[in-house]
This record gives C-alpha cells, structure tokens and sequence, in this order.
C-alpha cells in the first residue's frame, strides 16, 4: 500500500520570523488522519528569518533529528552543547529524561531551511545525548546513505529506535530499487525534485508512506534529494 502526502496539503503555520510546514499533527496543527506514522511523530519543514529563532524550550523522551538544507542553526542545550549546523549536517538530540535547548538562526542575511524530525524513542526515561554530522555527499550520489542508525552502524547517527534513517541524491533518470523487509515499513519524504514513486509523481515536499510491499522502485524524473525512513 502507497498513501501520498502532498506538499500543499500539510500544515502550515506563519508566524513571520517562521514560516512552518508539518507533515503530521504539530502544535495548532491537529488532523487526526495525520498525526504520526509508525515511530515517525513530526517531519517539519522550517524556514526562520535572519537572526531570529527558537527561545530556551524543554523536551523530552523523543528522539530529534535536524537536517539543514540551506543557511544555518545555532544550537545551545543544557548538556552544555553549543554547536552550529550547518548545510548538508545532521543533529541527533534523545531528549530522555529532560533537556532544555535553543535555536537560532545566527545569520542577518540569510534564511535557514531545515527539516526537524521527531522519532519516539524505544522507552522512556532515556539518558540525554547529542551528536553531530556531516557525512560525505559522495556517499549518497545515486544511491542511498546511511544517516542514522540503532547501532550507528557505517559512522551514522545513533538514534534510540528501530529505525534507519537515509539520504540519498538521484540525478535525473536514476532508480533507486528499495527492498522491504517483511513487517517494515517506509516514509520517503522529498526534500528536492521530482520522482516517480512506483507509478505515483512526488515532487519536492511530497511525502510517500509505504506499507505491506516487497519493494519500491524510486526514479529520479529531474535532479532529486530525499530523506528515506525504514521504520518497524
């Protein structure tokens, strides 16, 4: 079974200094239809304004990923971190027991473009840890990379779930052929592009949740990224 989330049809929030897009259930946004997809409870699309940001906010027993698109994100945390992500870099946060964070965008010129993605954790009560980084954009070149990980398996993130997280890049004309495991399941969300997903036309901010198949053939019908989920 393939559901397609288009673009157009998520959440949207605007809030001036952020402009937000939530492909599931997410603060003033609630659709019961969309509020999680197994383990994957929010995939955002944000855009902040130069030199604006996201004040000291607490989180807990959820596992953050961020991706930066464009621009940057400056983090500080209560672990004592404080970090910049930048394009092309991935941050991993448990969030576990309690933390405490900020985000902000450092530039006065320059938006940030970021997906943040919230997974639930395997349990509770988690210690909080943070990781950071970049991974070889040759590595994902028509192909998929390997971003994040149970075991941190290839130098990915570790996230606390039963969960891979990928990237890939395909040129146009390029089909990714994915098999599936039987009793997994898959999100593919478009970040840049368009694709052909087994018959179905995404295109960039589309979402493709896939369950109950053996395989899906993804091919590239102009230069693409997408972010790819196998998910228990």
């Amino acid at each position: 079974m393939i559901t397609i989330r288009k673009a157009a049809e998520r959440g949207h929030a605007d809030h001036g200094w952020l402009k937000a897009a939530h492909t599931f259930s997410f603060a003033g946004y609630h659709d019961p239809a969309h509020m999680s997809f197994r383990s994957l409870r929010v995939m955002n699309e944000d855009r902040v304004a130069p030199g604006r940001g996201f004040g000291t906010h607490p989180h807990r027993n959820m596992e953050i990923v961020t991706y930066v698109l464009s621009g940057a994100l400056e983090h500080k945390d209560s672990m004592g971190n404080g970090e910049v992500l930048r394009p092309g870099e991935f941050q991993r946060i448990t969030a576990g027991t309690g933390i405490t964070h900020s985000e902000f965008n450092p530039s006065q010129e320059e938006e940030t473009h970021l997906y943040q993605i919230w997974l639930l954790p395997e349990k509770d009560g988690l210690t909080p840890g943070y990781e950071q980084k970049a991974f070889d954009q040759a590595q994902r070149h028509n192909q998929l990379q390997v971003v994040a990980s149970p075991t941190g398996e290839q130098g990915s993130l570790t996230i606390h779930q039963d969960a891979r997280i990928f990237l890939a890049d395909p040129q146009a004309g390029t089909t990714l052929t994915v098999d599936i495991a039987p009793d997994r399941h898959l999100w593919i969300q478009v970040l840049e592009g368009q694709l052909d997903a087994a018959g179905h036309v995404v295109a960039t901010g589309d979402g493709v949740a896939v369950s109950q198949e053996t395989a899906v053939s993804l091919t590239a019908t102009a230069d693409s990224r997408l972010l790819m989920f196998d998910l228990a």
